[in-house]
Order: structure tokens, then sequence, then C-alpha cells
């Protein structure tokens, strides 16, 4: 008899425990369902709107690749880079100034100096850049190789992030932001869902050269 209330205290004891650790684990459940609820909030974003097309400009600069192929002339060099002082050494012709010239003014700049010179009556040629050296899209953020990137006519965005090894664990595939500069020192920025791009629910987005592509990570 003299023990009935030791254990009525004991039991009311672990009766407290326990409401006190339902408690415990009810606030712990609330607050990662408010996580879970503020991380959803942030939806998907549809296709960017605010970005304008890109602008495409194919001259080449210092550091570019590109192939010479002048028909029925198989011994000349193919492979030519753009110096720093923006010329290349031609065969037979020597330095020639390429820098701030597309691909066909590059054709017809070769062509007449080679008649000029009196190398060929009539030279067939053609020039295709290899790479862009000059031109360069940045990636940062949440991806596992971040780094400047050389653009490419007709690069786009999955194909840039592929180029950095994809997104990391962390990231906000989601939520890409992408910043392009529009002229006159301003740029613009869209945020874009990679994720509904892979799915197929939206168009890749063509890159120009000087984007800057940001993948954050999620916030938990």
């Amino acid at each position: 008899m003299t023990l009935a209330a030791p254990i009525r205290t004991r039991r009311a004891y672990e009766t407290g425990k326990s409401r006190a650790m339902f408690a415990v684990r009810g606030r712990l459940l609330v607050a990662v369902a408010l996580l879970v609820c503020t991380s959803c909030g942030r939806g998907r974003p549809g296709p960017p709107t605010n970005l304008p097309a890109p602008t495409t400009s194919t001259e080449v600069g210092p550091g570019d690749l590109f192939d010479v192929s002048v028909f029925g002339e198989k011994d000349l060099p193919k492979d030519f880079r753009v110096q720093p002082d923006g010329t290349i050494r031609f065969p037979y012709i020597g330095p020639v100034k390429v820098a701030g010239l597309e691909p066909q003014q590059i054709e017809q700049l070769l062509r007449d100096r080679l008649v000029t010179e009196k190398i060929l009556m009539d030279p067939q040629l053609t020039v295709v850049v290899r790479q862009y050296n000059s031109k360069r899209v940045s990636v940062i953020g949440a991806v596992n190789k971040p780094g400047s990137l050389s653009w490419a006519e007709g690069m786009k965005l999955v194909d840039a992030i592929s180029q950095t090894g994809w997104f990391t664990s962390l990231a906000d595939s989601d939520h890409v932001v992408l910043t392009r500069l529009v002229g006159h020192g301003k740029t613009v920025t869209a945020l874009i869902s990679v994720d509904a791009i892979t799915d197929g629910q939206q168009q890749d987005v063509p890159l120009q050269a000087g984007d800057t592509i940001k993948v954050e990570a999620r916030t938990f």
C-alpha cells in the first residue's frame, strides 16, 4: 500500500514526459511542413518573356580557330589561329589582318590576296570557324566545373551547362538565372527552369556571347 504513491508519481512523470516528446515532435513536423511549403511556394517559372533574342555576331577575334580549305590545294595548311594582333600568317602572302571580319569576308580577302600576289589564278576557298575563343559564356554557381566557355554559333543553355559537368546535387535547376547584355551597359535577367527544358515542357534558350548563367543552390 505504501508503494502506490511512488508508482502514481512515476506514471505521471512518464505521462508528462511522453506528452512533452509528442509536443516537440509536433513542433518539428510543423517546422518541416512550413519549410516545404516555403520551397514549394517558389513555383516553376514559365518561358522567359523578357529576354531579347540573342544578337548573332560571327566576327573572329584573337584566339579564334578556323579552317581554310582551298580547292585543289591539298598541301596548304588548313588550321589557323588568330594571333593577339588580329592576324594570321597565310602561306605565300604573309600576315593577313582578319580580326573583326566575318568568315565570308575572310574568304574574299584571302581570295583577293592570292590573286593579287599571283599565287593562284581563280582560287575557290571556304572558311569554317571551329572555335570562338574570343567570345565567351560564363557559368557560375552550383555546377561541377564553373567557369568561362567558348561560345559557339547555335549554342543553347543546356549545351553550356552540359559542358560544365552538369548541376551539383545541391543545385536549384528549376530556377537558373540568365543575365544578358543588351547594349549601352544595360543587362536583362531572366529566371529559367532547366528542368522544364529537359522534361520537354519548354524550349531550350539560345545563348549570346557574353551571357552569364548563374545556378544557385536549393533553399532548404
